[in-house]
C-alpha cells in the first residue's frame, strides 16, 4: 500500500510515490563506489545489531525492546538537525490534531496553576461556554478523578475525546462556597488560530497565532467581519505574526496569496535540483489593495517568515518589529504504518521570492521597533534564534542570533502596534520611521533589547 506524506511547515503532500521514485533507482544503478559505501553501511548496521543484543542480554534490568528501538531511531534523527525527529504513535496523533485545528473536546483554553487546571477562557459557542464555564474557574476533578498530580497535557487529553461523549468536571469558583459539578457533552471544537478586533476605530487588527488547517478560512472570515464593521473609513490592516511558531506551509502560501495579485510566494529546494517547487499567487487581493503592516519578532518562525518574506519582497506590506527566528527549512511528515508513528524529516530549504534564504538569519524588518521591557523580564525576552540551535543547517554569510520577542500585555504599551497605527494613519511614513541609513541593525539589537 502506498503511504502518504504531509509536510509541516509543510509543502503540499508529496506522497510516498515521489519518495520511492527518488530513492529506489539508486539501489539499481550502482557503481563500484556506491556498492562499497553500501557494504560499509551494512557493517555499521551489524554493529548496531551487536550492541542491541548486548544491551538486551546484559543490562542490569530487562529493557523494553520497543523503547530501545524507538530511542535508537530518535537519536539517529535528532542527530541530523534540530527539527528532524521520530514521533511515536501518540505524538503523531497529537501532531495531527494540532495541525488539523479540530478535535472532540469541551472548548476551554486552560493552564496549570499550583497543580490544578485553571480556565483561561471558554471558547465561544462550545459546550464550555454554553455550560457557563468562566475564566479563572479552577478544575479540581475530571470524572471524579483528581487532577492534582497530572501534567497539563495529561489533563487536556482527558478532557478531549469522541464527540457526543460526556465528562463531569468539579469546579471551584471564586465567590462560591461549594464546588460546582458540571457535566459536559464533548463537541467538535475548532481552534481559533485567527483573532481580530477594530483598532483605533478605522484599522483592522488581525492576530495569527499558528498556521493550521483553519487559518486561511479564519483570515477570510475576520477580514470580511472587519470590513463590514469599519466600512468605508477602513485605513488598512495590521497582521500580527509575533511569537507565531509556524505550522503548515500550505496555509502560509494561501495566507500570503490572500494579499497578493501575482508573483512567486515561496520556493522549496531539496537535495536534488528536480525537487525544486515554486508556489505562485493567484489574482484576487482579499483586502482590495488596502495598506498592510506585518508585525514580527524573534518568536516569529517558519510559516510566519514565509508570509512576512513574501509580502516584504513584493512590497505589499511594511514589516515592523524585530528580526524573526530564522527557520528556513521544510519538514515532511512520513507515516510509518499503523501504530508505528511517523518521521518528521527535513527535506528542503525554502526561499523568499527574491531567492533569499532566511535560514539562521531571519527576516529583517523594514522598521525595527524595540519594546520597553520590565526589569524583571529582561533576561527572558530574547530568543536565541535558529542559528543558536545545535546542529542547525548552515547558511552562507553571516548568521544572526538573538532578537527581542517581548510583546507588552497591554496594547497601549505596545510600541510596534503604535507605530503601525501611525503608519496607517499617515502620522509617520516608513522612510521617516526607519533606522538611520548606515546603522548596523544587528549590532544595535543586543544592547537595545536589554532596555
Amino acid at each position: 500500500m502506498m503511504r502518504k506524506t504531509s509536510v509541516i511547515l509543510l509543502s503540499a503532500a508529496t506522497g510516498a510515490a515521489l519518495t520511492l521514485f527518488v530513492t529506489q533507482p539508486r539501489a539499481v544503478f550502482m557503481g563500484s563506489s556506491a556498492r562499497a559505501a553500501t557494504a560499509d553501511t551494512y557493517r555499521q548496521l551489524n554493529l548496531f545489531g551487536d550492541v542491541f543484543e548486548r544491551v538486551r542480554s546484559d543490562y542490569v534490568e530487562k529493557p523494553d525492546d520497543t523503547k530501545l528501538i524507538e530511542s535508537a531511531i530518535s537519536g539517529m534523527l535528532t542527530g541530523l538537525d534540530p527539527h528532524s525527529s521520530y514521533m511515536d504513535a501518540k505524538s503523531f496523533r497529537d501532531m495531527q490534531v494540532q495541525t488539523r485545528g479540530e478535535f472532540g473536546g469541551l472548548g476551554i483554553e486552560v493552564t496549570m496553576e499550583d497543580g490544578l487546571i485553571k480556565v483561561v477562557s471558554p471558547i465561544d459557542d462550545t459546550p464550555a461556554s454554553r455550560a457557563g464555564i468562566m475564566a479563572n474557574d479552577i478544575i479540581t476533578n475530571l470524572d471524579d478523578e483528581a487532577v492534582q498530580g497530572l501534567t497539563l497535557n495529561q489533563a487536556v487529553e482527558k478532557m478531549r475525546g469522541p464527540v457526543n461523549t460526556k465528562i463531569k468536571l468539579k469546579i471551584i469558583r471564586k465567590g462560591q462556597d461549594n464546588p460546582l459539578d458540571v457535566t459536559l457533552v464533548r463537541d467538535n471544537i475548532r481552534v481559533r488560530s485567527v483573532r481580530a478586533r477594530v483598532e483605533a476605530d478605522d484599522i483592522g487588527y488581525i492576530r495569527i497565532t499558528t498556521f493550521n488547517e483553519q487559518t486561511t478560512e479564519g483570515l477570510k472570515r475576520e477580514v470580511a467581519n472587519l470590513s463590514n464593521q469599519i466600512g468605508d473609513k477602513l485605513k488598512g490592516y495590521i497582521i500580527d505574526l509575533r511569537n507565531n511558531p509556524g505550522g503548515l506551509l500550505e496555509e502560509a502560501v494561501t495566507v500570503s496569496d490572500s494579499f497578493l495579485e501575482k508573483g512567486e510566494i515561496v520556493s522549496t529546494r531539496g537535495r536534488n535540483a528536480e525537487e525544486t517547487q515554486r508556489r505562485t499567487a493567484h489574482a484576487g487581493d482579499l483586502t482590495k489593495g488596502k495598506p498592510v503592516i506585518v508585525l514580527v519578532n524573534g518568536g516569529s518562525a517558519s510559516a510566519s517568515e514565509i508570509v512576512a518574506g513574501a509580502l516584504q519582497d513584493h512590497k505589499r506590506a511594511t514589516i515592523v518589529g524585530t528580526r524573526s527566528f530564522g527557520k528556513g527549512s521544510v519538514q515532511t511528515i512520513i507515516p510509518l504504518g499503523s501504530g508505528n508513528g511517523a518521521l518528521r524529516l527535513t527535506t528542503a530549504r525554502y526561499y523568499t521570492p527574491s531567492g533569499k534564504s532566511i535560514q539562521a538569519k531571519g527576516i529583517v524588518p523594514d522598521i525595527e521597533v524595540l519594546q520597553d521591557v520590565p526589569d524583571e523580564l529582561k533576561s527572558r525576552t530574547d530568543t536565541k534564534g535558529e542559528a543558536s540551535l545545535r546542529g542547525h543547517l548552515k547558511n552562507d554569510g553571516d548568521e544572526k542570533t538573538g532578537s527581542q520577542s517581548y510583546v507588552p500585555p497591554d496594547a497601549k504599551d505596545d510600541k510596534a502596534l503604535k507605530l503601525a497605527d501611525d503608519l496607517l494613519h499617515g502620522i509617520k511614513n516608513s522612510a521617516s520611521a526607519a533606522p538611520t541609513p548606515g546603522t548596523d541593525k544587528a549590532a544595535a539589537d543586543k544592547p537595545k533589547a536589554a532596555n
